[in-house]
């Protein structure tokens, strides 16, 4: 009885131990990436409210206008080994006719570019905002970032050309955006599906650049890209 009672704690000590080091694996395993989002358009096109929706599923409808860039960051449990920390910059729709958008492009790899579905001149103005971020900012092979057209506000009646999707799924093709969604922030529609879009065009990036990055360097081992925290050997680093 004594040899049964023996094993049987051995056989234990063995479960245990080959648990721990599943569970150490996973853990290795485990790749976290932190991803520089923008979000841009013109004053009032709602892209505080579309971040506040996303990141806090809050509404109100007393935002004051953004002055300069404000930030928030959203973690999504994207899967079983991947953590996505998305961080938001809420540039004002001011900021076109400044200087200081080359700054706050910096080490971006994805866009959301939102319009006001009630006010044409919001949409007028988007490929001014496309431009001048295709001027300052690209992947490492020099085309543009991800960037998703976010038609909001769809909750309320439209005008212009956001009424054909036809005519927008061809100005979308034409101008480089990746897709479109129509959007409101007050009623919660689509804003996740663009999100989740957004971030799959910009994992597409970094699976490429990771395999390009693996035949220069067989020992490195990453999601790659910039914009990217890693983490590797319990230590995180930071880039953005």
């Amino acid at each position: 009885m004594v040899r049964e009672r023996r094993v049987s704690r051995e056989n234990h000590n063995g479960t245990q131990f080959q648990y721990h080091n599943q569970t150490q694996q996973a853990l290795s395993d485990r790749r976290e990436s932190l991803f520089k989002i923008l979000v841009i358009g013109e004053l009032g096109a709602g892209k505080t409210s579309i971040i506040k929706r996303y990141v806090h599923e809050f509404f109100s409808q007393n935002y004051r206008a953004t002055i300069g860039v404000d930030f928030a960051l959203k973690v999504l449990n994207w899967d079983q080994n991947t953590v996505v920390r998305l961080q938001l910059w809420d540039i004002a729709g001011q900021e076109r006719f400044g200087n200081m958008t080359r700054v706050y492009y910096k080490e971006a790899v994805g866009a959301l570019i939102v319009f006001d579905v009630t006010r044409a001149a919001t949409f007028d103005a988007v490929l001014k905002w496309k431009q001048d971020l295709d001027s300052k900012v690209q992947l490492p092979d020099g085309s543009p970032i991800p960037c998703i057209l976010l038609a909001n506000k769809c909750d309320q009646p439209k005008e212009g050309i956001v009424n054909d999707k036809e005519k927008m799924n061809e100005y979308c093709k034409q101008n480089n955006f990746s897709d479109w969604f129509e959007t409101s922030a007050k009623e919660n529609i689509n804003i996740d599906n663009a999100a989740k879009c957004l971030v799959e065009k910009i994992l597409q990036n970094e699976k490429f650049n990771q395999k390009g990055d693996s035949q220069k360097d067989g020992n490195r081992v990453s999601l790659g890209g910039r914009g990217q925290a890693e983490l590797q050997d319990g230590k995180k680093k930071f880039c953005c």
